[in-house]
């Protein structure tokens, strides 16, 4: 973990001490682009995208050992759709973010208006720092009023050795970060925000990922805090602030009958307040597939409706028909949850009657959050233990007298 030190100030001092002198002397000496020296201006009047991408390829395709992007502070970078296209010829790029990127302030104005998958993505490029204090805001809120289709935010795909930290992402159209085909990469520091009813705006996305760690971050959203979905791996989250939203998801897996894999997920040290679910595990009937190796522990809980969740009858419209074919859940443990529920039921085990999953619990302490009330779970088609005290009690899993 770098916290807030620059990635490549790292890599610089790492390489001075173990590289002989003059290999540290060509990191030392590697060349900066700001993208203002490319003709940026930075007023959010002018389209700043052609400036940018001729400066991300003056630094991608740079001789040097490790090259640097800057995004300087003080300025406003307007601009459309972009994509920063790997693989680069330089072993490790440093992308300095410290402005305000902005999109453009009505969706009919992006040029690739009712056809936006994603607004910035950074693509096969291995050895990337993306760091800095700046924004990055979506202007999203015309966006949910229109109800159209919209846009990822950032994007990060087909890439390894990836160092995302310290940025401020504000009001994107949809999810904000999406991590997509990553092996290794370390997420931190970052602050997410947008309204809590605005739709789809997960704050960061797992998907095809292995050894990722998302760490000591704030996000704020109208949909799920992070979604680790399907081909994700040794997953670490932990140190996250999150709600309002809809809490850390696994899932949604197994939509349309796809079969979906899960595994090694381990999150810790999570405050959920005031969010709609806490630690959640969701699946679609008719999926096939796993979610397993999955731990939830030190998690507090302040005033959330579903603390504990796991529902293998996710279903985003009013009705879905019934399916035997189900994910497998198992080797799921939640231990040391703690806190206060929104709703009655505190811990929902709603398992496939076909499939049924295996849970463990340890040490579960939720109370309600409105005096003079009790709470109690719901729970059906699961097995496995429990162990310690736990309130609520969950009767369908045996008490462990080891």
């Amino acid at each position: 973990m770098f916290g807030r030190e620059s990635f490549f100030q790292f890599i610089v001092i790492i390489v001075a001490l173990i590289f002989p002198l003059q290999e540290a002397r060509r990191i030392l000496l590697s060349p900066v682009h700001n993208v203002l020296d490319y003709g940026a201006v930075g007023d959010d009047l002018h389209d700043d995208t052609e400036a940018i991408l001729e400066a991300w390829k003056a630094t991608c395709e740079g001789s040097f050992f490790a090259s640097t992007m800057v995004i300087p502070p003080g300025k406003t970078f307007y601009v459309n759709p972009l994509t920063f296209k790997g693989p680069c010829k330089s072993s490790y790029i440093n992308v300095e973010i410290n402005g305000q990127i902005v999109a453009p302030k009505h969706p009919t104005q992006w040029r690739c208006y009712n056809n936006c998958e994603t607004w910035i993505e950074f693509q096969g490029v291995n050895g990337i720092s993306i760091h800095g204090k700046g924004t990055v805001d979506g202007r999203g809120q015309i966006w949910w009023d229109l109800q159209i289709k919209r846009p990822t935010a950032f994007k990060i795909s087909d890439s390894s050795n990836v160092h995302l930290s310290g940025l401020h992402f504000l009001n994107n159209p949809r999810m904000h970060v999406v991590l997509d085909g990553l092996q290794s990469a370390n997420v931190e520091d970052l602050h997410i925000h947008s309204p809590e009813k605005s739709p789809n705006t997960d704050g960061i996305h797992v998907a095809h990922c292995k050894y990722v760690s998302i760490a000591h971050s704030t996000i704020r959203t109208g949909d799920d805090c992070i979604s680790i979905v399907d081909g994700a791996s040794h997953v670490q989250v932990n140190n996250i602030m999150c709600g309002p939203g809809h809490g850390i998801s696994i899932g949604s897996l197994g939509k349309n009958g796809a079969q979906d894999r899960v595994e090694y997920i381990h999150v810790n040290d999570v405050i959920f307040n005031r969010s709609t679910n806490g630690a959640r595990i969701k699946t679609w009937q008719g999926g096939r597939g796993y979610a397993k190796h999955i731990t939830f522990e030190r998690i507090s809980v302040i005033d959330t409706d579903n603390p504990i969740i796991v529902n293998q009858f996710y279903c985003d419209h009013e009705i879905c028909s019934n399916q035997e074919n189900a994910v497998k859940v198992s080797n799921v443990t939640y231990r040391h949850v703690v806190g206060t529920s929104k709703g009655k039921t505190a811990v929902t085990l709603d398992c496939s009657t076909t499939v049924p999953c295996e849970v463990f619990m340890e040490d579960i302490h939720i109370r309600s959050s409105k005096e003079g009330e009790s709470v109690k779970s719901f729970c059906t088609s699961a097995h496995g233990w429990v162990k310690g005290t736990n309130v609520p009690q969950v009767s369908c899993l045996e008490q462990d007298r080891g």
